[in-house]
């Protein structure tokens, strides 16, 4: 049995938490917990180091959390707040002198070559970040020496997107509904990070009573909520209301997984 760690460098939305001009209490919280930066995580094994996403904030993520490397980046989907950092990857090309990785879906891999246009330039400018990518769907498995990375399919509304699945724990963000596969493999895991956006019912993500519920559903003995967003609450106080086995997450969160 290996073991790896699973760090959470961010668990807010789109638009992070606090909001720029809000005066919730959440928003001018003193609880560190409640500062929420955009949803991304970091994987680091003895064999390999990669990033969930890589978003607006994941600048200030890496440095945040000490973190000058990666091997790879797997995205769920191409919203803004989950491939926006894409070009800070420099420092990293630099430093290492590697290229990195990008594992996506076709339709993604689109969307990055059309906003990122400069960086697949047949005359590229010098000092562009350096990266290749590689398409994946669900059902495939990325291996890196022991460490198999898992495939899967989520729904965020009517929009396809990825989750993944590393040893005995499992990553999903922006979650409103999810294929039986999926769920199969869920429960195959000790810990399970999901979404729950706020309180109030969402077209396209699951609110905090839909993701109870399907805590509940699950034999999973760990379940953490991310992307939430301020209108979820104080952390110290929403926590207090959840399910034994089930918590919300906070950036930071370091957890150790088995694979």
């Amino acid at each position: 049995m290996n073991r790896g760690r699973l760090e959470l460098l961010g668990t807010g939305t789109s638009q992070g938490v606090p909001v720029i001009g809000c005066d919730c209490a959440v928003c001018r919280s003193d609880d560190v917990r409640d500062k929420r930066l955009r949803s991304a995580a970091y994987i680091s094994t003895a064999d390999v180091k990669f990033n969930i996403d890589i978003g607006t904030d994941f600048r200030m993520q890496m440095l945040r959390a000490g973190l000058t490397d990666t091997d790879a980046v797997f995205i769920t989907h191409e919203h803004i707040d989950h491939i926006n950092g894409l070009d800070d990857i420099r420092p990293i090309n630099y430093l290492h002198e590697k290229s990195i990785p990008v594992y996506c879906e076709e339709r993604v891999a689109m969307e990055l070559r059309k906003r990122y246009a400069y960086i697949f330039d047949n005359h590229p400018y010098p000092g562009l970040p350096q990266i290749s990518i590689h398409i994946v769907s669900p059902g495939d498995t990325v291996s890196f020496g022991k460490l198999n990375v898992e495939v899967l399919r989520v729904f965020h509304g009517s929009l396809p997107i990825l989750g993944f699945k590393m040893g005995d724990v499992c990553y999903l963000t922006d979650v409103k509904s999810l294929p039986d596969q999926t769920l199969n493999a869920i429960n195959q895991c000790n810990t399970l990070i999901t979404s729950s956006l706020h309180r109030k019912p969402h077209h396209s993500h699951m609110n905090l009573s839909e993701s109870i519920l399907l805590a509940s559903q699950l034999k999973v003995p760990k379940v953490y909520f991310i992307h939430c967003s301020h209108q979820m609450g104080k952390y110290a106080t929403v926590n207090k209301t959840l399910p034994e086995g089930v918590e919300l997450a906070y950036d930071g969160l370091s957890l150790d997984f088995s694979y």
